[in-house]
């Protein structure tokens, strides 16, 4: 098939997937075109079968903001017409559900009809697009959509409590590249972060105010209580600055590593003993499932589809958003004991491998090629 994606070329878990997915695509030998603003981060060499369109605006005087919709619906409309594209898949309701829908719109007035399907993340369902200002826009495209997936079974049940919607939602899981993800020997550079052995704890978020990394530092404080061990947060975002404070504070800045946004995340994975996201809102949680893929238990709260990857007892333990003390002391659990780390390791690498990513792109082009069969033109 001949498939556009559009997504946000951003760090972003809906941008990941999306490249993760193209890419994925690519190799079983669909051909994949990715349509947006700037080159995906994930999508840095050349890839066979993959072809990039980039989506450039123009400043204008008569503009306060320039206006990527309309680039955007523009774009979409010449890369179906001169790529003869079967159907775009775009990622993120807003603003990208809207715009296919116009793109959509302007093709079948030439005679040319190409499926939509949207899929939604997170936060353009729990955060964005429940805002008064965006929802009926964003509950038209999703009903007006050819095909409509979620992430988690979590995220879908939300979407119809949230909005009056009455397509049909598919849930099909986000997953994992075992190619890229798995446990390496980084013995040499585990040293040089505990150099006397210390437990290693991880972090990896975006550092906004739903990923409670605050939390992450009061957790950490009190296994550092307990346990010799060392911290590292991976990425960045608004909060950084209040997190610093917080670790001056509490006189940790000697244990914890800032480490800023990185693109090897998975070698810093490969060192780690144990993963945490205390998150308010998560929709699937694949920054989890890319450290249990890397061997790595999760202690993390129990917000919206993480308990449908972490499994609480198993592969690490759930808590109740804001509960420090319940995630500290489980954390302390598992890292205590050699044997107990060790079982959870194994149980994190099992209840990943169901999210093998060649488990869920079949899932994917059947769906593809169901919509492409069923669209009412």
């Amino acid at each position: 098939m001949k498939i556009g994606i559009v997504c946000y070329p951003t760090y972003g878990g809906s941008g990941v997937v999306a490249t993760e997915l193209g890419l994925g695509l690519a190799k079983r030998g669909h051909e994949v075109h990715f349509i947006t603003y700037k080159r995906p981060a994930r999508l840095t060499t050349f890839h066979a079968n993959v072809f990039y369109h980039e989506v450039t605006t123009e400043d204008y005087p008569l503009f306060e903001y320039t206006p990527y919709d309309t680039a955007l619906a523009s774009k979409l409309v010449d890369v179906v017409k001169f790529e003869n594209l079967d159907l775009l898949h775009v990622h993120y309701a807003i603003p990208h559900a809207a715009v296919a829908y116009m793109a959509k719109k302007i093709l079948l007035s030439e005679g040319r009809y190409v499926p939509v399907i949207t899929t939604l993340h997170g936060t353009d369902i729990t955060l964005v697009g429940n805002n008064n200002a965006f929802a009926p826009v964003v509950a038209f495209s999703i009903n007006k959509s050819d095909g409509v997936t979620a992430v988690s079974e979590s995220l879908k049940q939300q979407t119809y409590d949230y909005f009056d919607i009455h397509n049909d939602i598919r849930v099909i899981n986000n997953f994992i590249d075992f190619e890229r993800f798995r446990k390496v020997n980084k013995d040499h550079f585990k040293k040089a972060i505990a150099p006397n052995g210390e437990r290693i704890l991880v972090h990896v978020s975006n550092f906004r105010k739903v990923k409670r990394v605050e939390d992450v530092i009061h957790i950490f404080q009190r296994v550092y209580q307990r346990i010799p061990s060392k911290l590292m947060l991976i990425g960045d975002g608004p909060e950084r600055h209040n997190l610093e404070e917080l670790c001056r504070k509490l006189g940790l800045c000697h244990e914890t590593r800032f480490l800023g946004k990185q693109d090897a995340v998975e070698e810093l994975l490969a060192v780690s003993d144990l993963f945490i996201m205390p998150s308010q809102a998560e929709s699937f949680g694949l920054a989890a499932l890319e450290a249990m893929a890397c061997e790595v238990p999760v202690i993390s709260s129990n917000a919206g589809g993480l308990p449908e990857v972490n499994i609480h007892g198993k592969t690490g333990y759930l808590s109740e958003v804001g509960d420090v003390e319940d995630m500290a002391r489980n954390a302390i659990h598992i890292l205590e004991n050699d044997e107990i780390l060790r079982k959870f390791r194994i149980n994190a690498l099992e209840q990943a491998r169901r999210f093998d990513i060649d488990n869920i792109l079949p899932d994917y082009e059947a769906y593809y090629e169901e919509v492409v069969k069923t669209a009412v033109y």
